[in-house]
Parts: C-alpha cells; sequence; structure tokens
C-alpha cells in the first residue's frame, strides 16, 4: 500500500465515524489524488479557484469539492455549481457576491464563516465583532445557506491550541442555540495535519488535512 493509502486509512482509522475528513489537495496532481481515491477519499479541499475549477472538470465526478482558501470576489463566478461547501465566508461584500452569483445560477450556496479567532492581521476571516452583522445578511438571503464556522488557529503550543479550539466550540455552540434563517450549525471545521487530533477532541467534526495524507508540499508539482 503506497503512503497516501496508508496515511488516509490510518486516519480514517483513528478519527470518530462523525468527523468529515477533507483531502486538502492544493498543489496536488491527479495522480496523487487518484491514490487517495482509491482509498476512499471523497471530499477534497483546495485554496485556489482556478485549481479547483481544472480539477473539478480532470477528476472524478462523485467529488465533493471544499473551497477552503480566501475567496475573492471576483472569482465567485467560476465555482457556482461546483463547490459542495465553501469555507471561507468573511465579509458582507463577499456574501452579496456569492449571492447574486448563485441566484443568477439558480444554484445554493452552502458555508462556513471564518473566523479569525486569533485576531491575526496576517489572516483572513471575520472579526467577532463581525459576526452578529454577517449572520444577520444572511438571513435576508435566498441562494446562500450557512452551515457552520470554520477557523485556522494561531501556531502555538497544545495549550494555546486548545485554548482556541475551546473558543471556537464555546461560540459554535452559542450560535446553535439562536434561530436565524438560513443558518444551521452543522460544521465546526478547525484542525489540519498537526492539530486535528487536538481539534476533534475539543469538539471539531470536520478536518482539513493535506500534509498528514499527502507528505510535504511541492509547490512546483501541479
Amino acid at each position: 500500500m503506497s503512503d497516501i493509502k496508508n496515511n488516509i486509512r490510518n486516519i480514517l482509522d483513528s478519527i470518530p465515524s462523525s468527523v468529515k475528513l477533507i483531502s486538502v489537495s492544493k498543489t496536488r496532481s491527479i495522480v496523487e489524488m487518484e491514490e487517495a481515491y482509491q482509498e476512499g477519499a471523497r471530499e477534497f479541499g483546495e485554496n485556489k479557484v482556478q485549481e479547483l475549477v481544472n480539477k473539478y472538470d480532470n477528476f472524478h465526478k462523485d467529488v465533493k469539492w471544499h473551497l477552503i482558501g480566501h475567496l475573492q470576489r471576483n472569482k465567485v463566478k467560476y465555482i457556482v455549481g461546483k463547490v459542495t461547501l465553501i469555507h471561507s465566508l468573511d465579509s458582507i461584500g463577499l456574501l452579496k457576491e456569492i449571492e447574486k452569483r448563485f441566484a443568477s445560477e439558480n444554484e445554493i450556496a452552502e458555508c462556513l464563516i471564518e473566523i479569525n479567532i486569533g485576531e491575526e492581521p496576517s489572516k483572513t476571516g471575520i472579526d467577532l465583532d463581525g459576526l452578529n452583522g454577517l449572520i444577520r445578511e444572511v438571513e435576508s438571503c435566498k441562494n446562500v445557506k450557512v452551515k457552520g464556522l470554520m477557523a485556522i488557529i494561531p501556531a502555538g503550543d497544545e495549550k494555546l491550541c486548545r485554548g482556541y479550539f475551546k473558543k471556537m466550540k464555546k461560540i459554535w455552540d452559542e450560535q446553535k442555540q439562536l434561530k436565524f434563517n438560513n443558518v444551521s450549525m452543522d460544521f465546526l471545521s478547525m484542525g489540519m495535519t498537526g492539530d486535528y487530533k487536538l481539534a476533534i477532541e475539543e469538539g471539531s467534526n470536520v478536518i482539513r488535512v493535506g500534509q498528514g495524507i499527502f507528505g510535504k508540499r511541492i509547490y512546483n508539482n501541479k
């Protein structure tokens, strides 16, 4: 069995069945992705719209595609009808563009709101004080449904990571108690190769794993 198949099998065997594994395939070749597919991977995550669209056109049709990177407004039109879940809704402006583009094709966009939980200037995601305003805007949408929250936490030791994961889980739980149109807190997407086990312990039910499946990233490998 190849390393990729082995890695997928080990992860799937070690996580609860209630946790969704997204294989982060950015910069990975179709050949590498095929190995993951053969071992049962059906949900793949891409950072860039162009790469997602190229792979959508050239890979298995039963795959579900996740856009996990920052989404620019001028790129939204390219993913209508192709993406299962947008993990990076982070502004009212982006929300309005998604609503407009998906409405024009009579499609529904399912999204996660990305929260900049570490308040890092270098990272995208909405600040906590903007969350309520964004959710209020979602209520008036017809073609956007928010299905949960996503975060990329700051790098740190186990204690720091747990702290951020706990904070996200608390926000998710609080939002779950509230009732808004077009909003359901089905997914809490947090945890990557280095910290997904901690994230699951703290309540994540969607993990995004790239290097842990495909090995170290090779940036010139398309």
